[in-house]
């Protein structure tokens, strides 16, 4: 009984993390004059991740490695199948071409890359944990700086002002609730899921990602509700990025990750590759350049199959 209330209190305090931070992101989209898309890539994505960091780093300090793996990877699967899906299909998401001409590409890499290192000695060590990192700083000085080159703001978004002090209060209130509604929602969840009797590894890329990947979801959600769709999917595939480059990174970084459960690189990488690839010709054929209520569901279901198959 106690689990599951820990479960819908964490549920509600991500809820609300996921309204503040939003509001607090456009605000500040708005005061570094770049797009919704960067932001959506960059802050937003880097806060939504940060319980994907905490537990990564805990389970790896903790002697948990497939708990610090599975829940990246895990947490990848969930947010372009579970979170795209369900939030495509409540509100069909139009996207910019720069989509799958860059963002997604940069995706591909590194989730490629990720796979590489892990499978070149089924570990993740210091200096690859190092590249990562140096990766994404790379990254978001280049999107920021040619964001700001190139893209304007729409004058309707501009007109909306948040002072600083304001701006500060929500990112920060945003940032705790996610913060604690992730530790209330995996300590639940997980509790849960041993009582049934599963491995770590099952746990970790299903009810501790699932956990981990709620702030995508209610953000996403939250975004588009708001017709900040490019914020919507910007966040998603920056989230996916900040998991490998940042949150692995600085993981490795800290302590070695190494691979248990054989798994999680004979199956959950590929279904993670796999999903990842599929995102370029679902946009790049798209007609309308966006996507819809059936291709959030065909996502949907693919990560329905996905957990049918893992338990």
């Amino acid at each position: 009984m106690e689990d599951v209330l820990y479960l819908i209190i964490g549920l509600i305090a991500l809820i609300v993390g996921g309204e503040f931070l939003v509001k607090g992101a456009i605000a500040l989209a708005i005061r570094m004059k770049v797009s919704m898309v960067v932001i959506g890539l960059t802050v937003v994505s880097f806060a939504t991740s940060a319980p994907e960091l905490i537990v990564s780093v805990y389970a790896a300090l903790n002697g948990h490695p497939d708990i610090a793996l599975g829940n990246v990877i895990g947490s990848n699967i969930a947010n372009i199948s579970l979170v795209l899906g369900l939030t495509a299909f409540i509100f069909p998401l139009s996207f910019e071409r720069r989509l799958y001409r860059f963002d997604i590409p940069v995706m591909l890499l590194a989730s490629v890359l990720f796979g590489l290192f892990l499978y070149s000695n089924s570990s993740l060590n210091f200096w690859e944990g190092f590249c990562f990192v140096i990766l994404l700083l790379v990254l978001i000085i280049y999107l920021i700086s040619k964001s700001r080159q190139e893209e304007q703001i729409h004058e309707e978004i501009s007109s909306e002002q948040m002072s600083l002090l304001k701006l500060v209060l929500f990112l920060f209130i945003g940032g705790l609730s996610l913060y604690f509604g992730t530790q209330w929602l995996v300590g639940g969840a997980t509790g849960i899921a041993r009582l049934i009797g599963v491995s770590e590894r099952v746990i970790s890329v299903s009810v501790v990602a699932f956990g981990t990947s709620v702030p995508e979801l209610s953000a996403s959600i939250i975004a588009a509700s708001k017709k900040e769709k490019g914020l919507s999917i910007g966040n998603l595939i920056g989230s996916n990025l900040f998991n490998i480059l940042a949150v692995m990174g600085i993981t490795s970084m800290i302590h070695p990750v190494r691979v248990v459960d054989q798994g999680l690189l004979t199956n959950d990488i590929w279904w993670m590759l796999g999903l990842a690839l599929l995102l370029f010709p679902l946009m790049f054929f798209s007609p309308k350049k966006r996507i819809g209520r059936v291709e959030g569901f065909v996502l949907f279901v693919l990560y329905l199959v996905y957990i049918f198959f893992l338990f």
